[in-house]
């Protein structure tokens, strides 16, 4: 009976409990717009776990995560679950939180060999995926260490030694790996993949030696062809010494380029015009030659002036029947013009015989070739701007 009547008691209260409900409705209640936030709360329902799990938001996380890490329990069992953590991690393609938890697996100082050369490989996995070439080879080397014959390591080491373009060390994890699996198709393909590089490289190593050896031999060739000449060059100025009290034979300052002196930075216009002199077959030098109307502040270039061809040869082209724009006044026709050489030591000025050879100029003992280029000036004769021009200037005519 007193049970009945503690039946009732029951009843009673949760009628009491069901009225109330009624009219104070439950304030964390599901609705139908959050539910689905709500149920991502619960950890077994969530899609995905927080970056950061704070133990007073997510005080049920924190637990199960104090549980998976807790320290009173073997090193090993600890090793491995770090280890299936990154597995996760890994499967989601979060290599960095991956790494983060093999890491932490090896810190744990396992007596697994065996398990601690799989974080190696894992991690090692890990950072391939990122691109971390040099780490993944570290450990692909430390799990062989621990675990000689670890087919997995042997096939990182040597797709790591490939994405680092050192075919011969892939090629020696390749032969490491087969003499543990000789039929492994991975490493079959990885040395022949390696071992093609290797050849690629090679051959690439030989020509390269061949070209320079050829560019040496040309540029030999060229400076002897200079010198015999007797053509000067000047020296770049960064290649002359700062505070240099050295005096060239005509006694001023500066330096000319010696044969030992001679090199790209002396000969080579490339920079500016795209072009340098050059030997041909038959022992003749070809010259990037600028031609200067300041005038009309235009100026003219060509690639490869022979040095047996006259300055009229080109000007009768240059301004043969169709004139350049710029000359309004059609007066650059060649019967009109004068050619003169700057001495870019003394300043002077030379003017050049339209008849003449520009290998004759090049070795006037006034003409100093700077940066590789020839420079000629060309103006209009008895112009009132040639006349402006030469006012005042020392010129040295040919006779």
């Amino acid at each position: 009976m007193a049970s009945h009547a503690h039946e009732e008691e029951s009843d009673d209260g949760m009628d009491e409990f069901m009225e109330k409900f009624k009219t104070c409705k439950y304030q964390n209640a599901f609705s139908e717009s959050n539910w689905e936030e709500e149920f991502d709360k619960v950890p077994m329902f969530m899609k995905s776990a927080p970056e950061d799990i704070d133990p007073i938001k997510h005080p049920d996380l924190a637990c199960i995560q104090s549980i998976i890490h807790a320290d009173d329990r073997p090193p090993e069992e600890q090793a491995k679950s770090l280890k299936d953590e990154g597995n996760d991690y890994f499967k989601e393609k979060n290599y960095q939180k991956a790494i983060v938890s093999y890491t932490a697996g090896l810190k744990k100082n396992s007596a697994n060999s065996d398990l601690n050369a799989v974080l190696y490989t894992n991690r090692a996995a890990a950072h391939f995926h990122l691109g971390n070439m040099r780490s993944a080879l570290n450990d692909a080397t430390a799990a062989w260490k621990l675990k000689p014959g670890h087919i997995k390591a042997a096939i990182r080491g040597a797709q790591c030694c490939m994405e680092l373009r050192n075919p011969t060390d892939a090629l020696r994890w390749c032969d490491e790996g087969l003499k543990v699996q000789p039929t492994d198709k991975k490493l079959q393909e990885l040395r022949a993949t390696a071992d093609k590089q290797k050849r690629a490289a090679e051959r690439d190593a030989r020509k390269a030696k061949a070209k320079e050896k050829k560019e040496q031999n040309e540029r030999g060739a060229l400076l002897a062809a200079i010198k015999e000449r007797g053509i000067r060059l000047l020296k770049p100025k960064k290649a002359q010494h700062k505070g240099s009290d050295s005096k060239d034979d005509d006694g001023d300052e500066g330096s000319t380029a010696t044969m030992a002196e001679l090199s790209l930075d002396g000969l080579s216009s490339q920079e500016v015009t795209g072009a340098q002199v050059y030997l041909d077959e038959q022992g003749v030098l070809h010259w990037p030659v600028l031609f200067l109307y300041p005038e009309h502040r235009q100026t003219d270039f060509v690639s490869a002036f022979c040095e047996n061809s006259s300055f009229i040869e080109h000007l009768t082209v240059m301004f043969g029947e169709e004139l350049p724009p710029w000359d309004t006044d059609r007066k650059y026709k060649p019967e009109n013009l004068q050619l003169f050489l700057e001495d870019h030591k003394k300043g002077h000025l030379y003017e050049v015989n339209l008849e003449t050879s520009l290998l004759d100029i090049l070795q006037c003992p006034g003409c100093f070739i700077k940066e590789g280029t020839p420079s000629f000036i060309i103006l209009v004769k008895g112009s009132p701007f040639c006349k402006q021009f030469l006012s005042g200037k020392k010129v040295h005519r040919q006779k």
